[in-house]
């Protein structure tokens, strides 16, 4: 019957708007942990859901059944990229511009094979929220990370990671967007990561882009997520640049979950990046015709730097854990109509105060970050040094003692 459904709905949507959907299937050789297979129930609500849809659709405003959504929000899922921090680490030490692109490579790379099993997408944040944690790593040195919901419409997450004992800074913001293509979801990845290494300033920033990623066979046939198209690893001070194609397979030919790309200092190709993200990623020199391997996520994929998040008590009621909890434990639980009432409960008091911003006049003014340039940026003069005023100075800002343990009951706002 579920099989039926979605061919139903699947013919509905040709004959209404006389797309073909051959080539948007989901791939046959796909991995169990990729792919979801709804029940009745669950392909019932898909259905009925998509049959409202258009081709082409910004899908922004679109309210998705609480069964697709990973537990966590998209602020902390952003974390994922600072889970294997060794691969950065001590790239200061590299005397060769050449071995401190890969090494920055080698971490972007690292936080793809994280997701939860099947197809599921993060929490949406609301306007104001945001997400806090520390890292302690095993050299006895810390990380520190804050993400926060800069913007709703459009929908902008602005983040910020630092280990000052370890010489590393991240700032950067995503602004996902995504369309209904047929048979299949896409996100499309707005926005860069800023890396900074602070003991070689005169590197000055690698920046990288982001992959689109595509939820397929939505209408019939198993849902998998691919990544794919190209993104851009590059940094100025020294012309490299590394573009990346994470490749979707197709229908006929091809590998799942394969990445390939060139890396060139100018115009001059020094190497290449081949394998697969969700196993092991080589680079092979072009000079030497040696491989390497950048990550190996079989291997090393579960040497993940745990992060501390203090309890939600005593978190404050826009913090990501605490706003989204009863969501959470529903999700965990299984519990569908208690998820989308306690989704449902987040979203309307979110309305409810825009609403009343806008009747009084008053504009949201994000805590964290500020808007310098055109590009999101942390409220904080970031400290360069690896001394202990820069760490507790990095500390207060994003836990003000002040503050600790005491609730805010909404985001700052101002009077326009």
């Amino acid at each position: 019957m579920m099989m039926g459904l979605f061919s139903q709905a699947g013919s509905q949507l040709r004959r209404a708007r006389g797309s073909s959907v051959v080539d948007d299937r989901a791939p046959e050789d796909t991995e169990p942990d990729d792919t979801s297979i709804l029940d009745e129930n669950e392909g019932s609500i898909i259905t009925a859901l998509i049959s409202q849809l258009r081709v082409g659709m910004d899908l922004s405003k679109v309210t998705f059944p609480t069964f697709v959504l990973e537990p966590r929000s998209m602020l902390e899922r952003i974390t994922d990229f600072m889970s294997h921090p060794d691969l950065i680490f001590g790239s200061e030490n590299c005397s060769d511009p050449e071995e401190r692109f890969i090494r920055v490579l080698q971490y972007y790379l690292a936080g793809w094979h994280i997701k939860p099993k099947g197809v599921k997408k993060p929490y949406n944040p609301v306007l104001g929220e945001f997400f806090r944690c520390r890292y302690d790593y095993a050299n006895g040195t810390r990380g520190y990370y804050v993400a926060e919901q800069v913007s709703h419409h459009p929908p902008i997450s602005a983040f910020f990671y630092i280990s000052p004992a370890n010489r590393v800074c991240i700032v950067g913001e995503l602004r996902p967007k995504s369309k209904f293509l047929g048979n299949s979801v896409s996100t499309t990845m707005e926005g860069e990561n800023r890396i900074t290494l602070m003991g070689i300033p005169e590197d000055g920033e690698y920046v990288v882009t982001m992959p689109n990623m595509y939820a397929r066979g939505i209408l019939f046939g198993k849902m998998v997520l691919e990544l794919g198209d190209t993104c851009v690893v590059k940094n100025e001070r020294h012309g490299l640049t590394c573009d990346l194609e994470f490749k979707t397979k197709g229908f006929f030919s091809g590998t799942y979950n394969a990445i390939a790309g060139r890396v060139r200092k100018g115009s001059t190709e020094i190497g290449e990046v081949l394998g697969r993200w969700s196993h092991v990623m080589e680079f092979k020199s072009s000079k030497t015709g040696s491989k390497s391997v950048l990550f190996d996520a079989v291997k090393d994929g579960q040497n993940i730097a745990p992060k501390y998040v203090p309890p939600e008590e005593e978190q404050e009621p826009y913090e990501s854990r605490r706003l989204w909890h009863r969501l959470t434990l529903a999700i965990e639980a299984r519990d569908m109509e208690a998820a989308t009432e306690a989704k449902s409960a987040v979203e309307d008091a979110q309305r409810e105060l825009r609403r009343r911003r806008e009747e009084h006049g008053e504009k949201f003014v994000p805590r964290f970050f500020e808007l310098r340039g055109g590009r999101w940026e942390p409220k904080l003069s970031i400290p360069t040094d690896a001394s202990s005023y820069a760490i507790e100075t990095v500390e207060n800002w994003i836990w003000p003692r002040s503050s600790q343990h005491v609730s805010t009951p909404s985001p700052a706002i101002v009077r326009s």
